[in-house]
């Protein structure tokens, strides 16, 4: 009698900590939402009038100017001093110079307040969704990482927490901010309808502390990868706009407005180089330590699943970016092209693969 009292008591607290969770992951989603119209009135109602460097970097005359180095002669005690040039080290994205845009506040003060407090906004929602993810690990007993809805609320945690933590570096990349809140927003609202799975125990294949290296650095490179897809897609607009301006060509007021105040195609393309870049040794061993806990699990290291085979094509994929990205002949957007490739093949690898696709890796459901 005390022993099934005591069992009952068990499940009903596991229950009552996975309805915590799940009120705590719409609670973060609420908060996102504010966090996004924030983010959203950065952009409306930041200085318009404080852009313009990228279309007055590209006239005819400021390129001229540019391919003529300045000397200046200082008079040093009766002996002329000629000064160094500076010198410009150019991006890998193409020749041009261009100086980053102000950010989506515009430069001024009124923006810059909205923009703190859509980043104050963020941190909340980050806080909430985190101890939303903990709440439902509670409630099991095991990492959070067991389902596809699991995953996914953590992969959106990490995802965010990047991006924080970037910001903490004391890193300009506050105009990744808008973006990267409306696709969380979207990846939640996939996990709490399509995915969502109820708090349930692990199979017996997935009890293992493989679990807790391997999946977690999967989720882990997964976001940096994303937010380096951001970065990507981001350069190829601001390259599109560029170029139009350098060929004499007048983009819209909108297309302005934005393409302005984010950096130029150059530092883009130079962060999502460096992210991915940084992520991929990570990456690498990601796969391998899936390899030793498949020889643990299943008495093989390597069976060409379609999960690992996937893991692998994403892996070349990323290389070929990586090498490419260091060729001279393959900088820009053909290397862009290539590293939102590798990025298809890892949301493939994550959705596809698990959804359409049956395989060892099937066992968790949806």
């Amino acid at each position: 009698m005390t022993l099934a009292a005591g069992t009952e008591l068990a499940t009903a607290t596991n229950e009552h900590l996975a309805n915590i969770s799940n009120t705590l992951i719409y609670s973060a989603m609420a908060v996102y939402t504010l966090a996004f119209f924030a983010y959203i009135a950065e952009w409306l109602f930041g200085s318009r009038s404080r852009v313009g460097r990228t279309a007055a970097a590209l006239t005819p005359e400021a390129k001229a100017a540019a391919k003529r180095p300045a000397v200046t002669v200082q008079q040093a005690g009766g002996t002329a001093v000629l000064e160094r040039p500076t010198v410009v080290v150019r991006s890998a994205a193409g020749a041009r110079d261009v100086p980053d845009g102000p950010g989506a506040h515009g430069g001024d003060a009124q923006g810059d307040l909205y923009g703190r407090i859509a980043v104050s906004l963020t941190v909340l929602a980050f806080l909430v969704q985190l101890s939303g993810v903990i709440a439902r690990a509670a409630s099991v007993e095991r990492a959070p990482w067991g389902n596809m809805y699991e995953f996914n609320i953590t992969f959106s945690t990490v995802a965010v927490a990047v991006y924080l933590t970037l910001l903490a570096l004391k890193k300009n990349v506050r105009w990744l901010g808008l973006f990267l809140i409306t696709t969380v927003l979207l990846d939640l609202g996939i996990a709490v309808t399509v995915l969502y799975t109820a708090s349930d125990q692990l199979v017996p294949a997935l009890h293992s502390y493989w679990l807790y290296i391997h999946v977690s650095t999967a989720i882990l490179c997964g976001a940096v990868f994303y937010v380096g897809a951001v970065g990507t897609v981001l350069y190829l607009f601001k390259d599109s706009y560029e170029t139009k301006l350098e060929n004499g060509g007048k983009p819209g007021t909108f297309a302005t407005s934005v393409m302005e105040r984010l950096p130029a195609s150059s530092s883009l393309d130079k962060f999502s180089y460096r992210v991915n870049a940084a992520v991929f040794p990570l990456w690498t061993f990601t796969i391998i330590a899936g390899a030793i806990w498949a020889e643990s699990a299943w008495g093989r290291y390597w069976g060409w699943d379609p999960k690992e085979t996937w893991a692998f094509i994403t892996w070349v994929a990323y290389a070929c970016y990586l090498h490419a990205r260091a060729t001279a002949g393959w900088k820009g957007r053909k290397a862009a092209y290539l590293a939102l490739i590798a990025f298809g093949c890892w949301l493939f690898n994550y959705y596809g693969v698990n959804i359409f696709v049956s395989g060892k890796h099937s066992y968790a459901g949806v």
